[in-house]
């Protein structure tokens, strides 16, 4: 039996580490690899920056500049004008008013029915949901190509045609079907023993739907909500079917049909109308997409 004594605990501490143990340098087999990754971060930001700028160079530019002179010049004269007369001449403001008309009650359907839909389709238990959620779940497969002719005809039979109800009835139709999926499948991961502790505690079903469910899935709100919203803005074949005159055209449809005085094209204002169009989305999109990440890291379970 080996007894620990002070001379045997000095000769351990002065024994020299093994090989072994010393630390691993790998710095210089990392650098070719960051050198690598910066390159292909540089390359992406270029493909997506470079349109971008393009576009912007390109909206301040006279027709006669764009027209006689290369495409990738610099503008020979800075044209501000072009914004101006894309607003009052080119009538974006009223595209733009348009299709917010059409894109905010479509999207407020879609969220509450959608929602609603989910909480009856995973929470409630009642016989033939599963069928039921089948069934929205075919409304992902049909085409909607295939929909617009007999629905033409519903509005134009109801009425409804010279109106933006057509928009908003059949954009509400046709994003329902993946906001229903999407809900439902979000409300798995919901404990089901929060709603039958609101139900021993008297909560009725729209006192738990409203109270428990709905902050519980409002960041599923919002990415539903982020997703159907661009569907929903940039669409231009549903917009184009139901909108008869120019006073009902939306801001893609605009963008179709944009023409200047006397019925030419003025390139110009045209692409200052898609410079509204697209940096106004980016940016909306920007500040909603950072919204959803907040949520979701603010929803997140600490243990």
């Amino acid at each position: 039996m080996a007894v620990d004594t002070p001379i045997t605990s000095r000769a351990r501490r002065g024994r020299p580490r093994p090989a072994s143990a010393a630390p691993r340098r790998r710095g210089p087999l990392r650098r070719p690899r960051r050198l690598w990754v910066k390159a292909v971060v540089t390359l992406l930001l270029v493909v997506e920056i470079y349109p971008l700028l393009w576009m912007f160079l390109t909206s301040l530019k006279s027709n006669d500049d764009y027209l006689n002179n290369s495409t990738w010049s610099l503008p020979a004269t800075w044209e501000w004008g072009n914004y101006t007369a894309a607003w009052t001449t080119g009538h974006i403001g009223l595209y733009l008013k348009n299709s917010l008309l059409a894109v905010v009650p479509s999207l407020a359907l879609i969220l509450l029915l959608g929602t609603a839909a989910g909480f009856a389709l995973q929470i409630m238990v009642w016989k033939g949901r599963s069928f039921t959620l089948l069934l929205f779940l075919t409304g992902m497969m049909v085409p909607s190509q295939m929909i617009l002719l007999p629905l033409f005809t519903v509005y134009f039979q109801a009425g409804l045609s010279g109106t933006l109800w057509p928009l908003i009835l059949t954009y509400t139709g046709t994003g329902l079907p993946l906001t229903v999926f999407m809900m439902a499948t979000y409300y798995r991961t919901v404990p089901r023993e929060l709603f039958e502790a609101a139900t021993i505690d008297g909560a009725g079903i729209l006192r738990a739907f409203w109270s428990i469910s709905v902050p519980m899935v409002r960041n599923a709100v919002l990415t539903v909500g982020l997703v159907q919203f661009f569907f929903i803005w940039n669409d231009l074949l549903i917009a184009l079917t139901f909108t008869n005159n120019q006073d009902l055209r939306t801001i893609q449809v605009g963008l179709l049909n944009f023409t200047g005085d006397f019925g030419a094209t003025q390139y110009g204002p045209l692409f200052a109308a898609i410079c509204i169009n697209v940096f106004g989305t980016l940016l909306i999109y920007l500040f909603l997409n950072q919204k959803v990440m907040k949520g979701l890291a603010g929803g997140a379970v600490k243990g």
